[in-house]
C-alpha cells in the first residue's frame, strides 16, 4: 500500500471517529433524563403564560398535562414533539380542557412571549407557552429536573441549545406520572396518555 493510500485511509477513519463522537455528544444531551425524579420536589416556579397571566406549580392541578421544555429556534426535536403531542391528543379524541399541552422555553434570552405565542399556536391555538427571565426559567427547570445548555457558536445569535428531550406527563392532581421519550413509538405514547387521563 502506498503512503498516499495509507494517509487517505487514516483520514477516513479519523473523520468517522469524529462523526461518531459528535453523534454521541448530541445523544447525551438530547436524550438526557431528568437530573432527579419529579415526585414532590417542593420547588416553586412562576412563568408568564402566552394565554395571559402567570403560570405556577399550583396551576398544574386541575387538568392532565403534557409538558415539554424546548426553544423556538430548535431545528428538529421541538417541532417534532409539538406536532406529535397535538396529534396524540387528536387521535385520542381529547379536547384541550381534557389534556393540556404546555411548552416551556429554555432560551429566555431569545424567546420573547410574542415569539413563543406565535410558535406554539402554529401547531395548535390551545397550546400554552411559558416564558420567564433567566432566573425564572432556571427555577422551572429545577422543578422538573430539566437540563439545558447553549452549544455551537455560543457567542453568536445562531447558537443551539442542548436540552432534555422528554415530554412530562402530569395528572389532574398535579402529580408526575412518567415521561414520553423523543421519538417513542406512538402506540406506547398513546397508551401512557390514555392511562393518565383515565386514571
Amino acid at each position: 500500500m502506498t503512503t498516499n493510500n495509507t494517509l487517505r485511509n487514516f483520514r477516513i477513519v479519523l473523520w468517522v471517529l469524529v462523526a461518531v463522537a459528535a453523534i454521541g455528544a448530541t445523544a447525551l444531551y438530547a436524550f438526557r433524563p431528568p437530573q432527579r425524579p419529579l415526585g414532590v420536589t417542593g420547588q416553586e416556579f412562576a412563568l408568564a403564560s402566552t394565554q395571559g397571566g402567570s403560570f405556577t406549580q399550583n396551576d398544574l392541578r386541575g387538568t392532565p398535562s403534557l409538558i415539554f421544555f424546548g426553544y423556538t429556534f430548535c431545528p428538529d426535536v421541538c417541532p417534532t414533539t409539538l406536532a406529535e403531542t397535538t396529534a396524540w391528543r387528536a387521535q385520542l379524541g381529547l379536547a384541550p380542557e381534557e389534556l393540556r399541552i404546555i411548552f416551556v422555553t429554555v432560551d429566555p434570552e431569545r424567546d420573547t412571549p410574542e415569539m413563543v405565542k406565535a410558535y406554539v399556536e402554529g401547531f395548535d391555538p390551545s397550546v400554552i407557552g411559558l416564558v420567564g427571565s433567566v432566573e425564572e426559567t432556571e427555577r422551572a427547570k429545577a422543578a422538573f429536573g430539566v437540563f439545558s445548555e447553549k452549544s455551537g457558536d455560543v457567542d453568536s445569535e445562531f447558537y443551539l441549545v442542548d436540552h432534555t428531550a422528554l415530554t412530562f406527563l402530569i395528572d389532574a392532581d398535579g402529580t408526575f406520572q412518567g415521561t414520553i421519550a423523543y421519538e417513542e413509538a406512538s402506540d406506547t405514547a398513546l397508551g401512557k396518555i390514555e392511562r393518565m387521563v383515565k386514571g
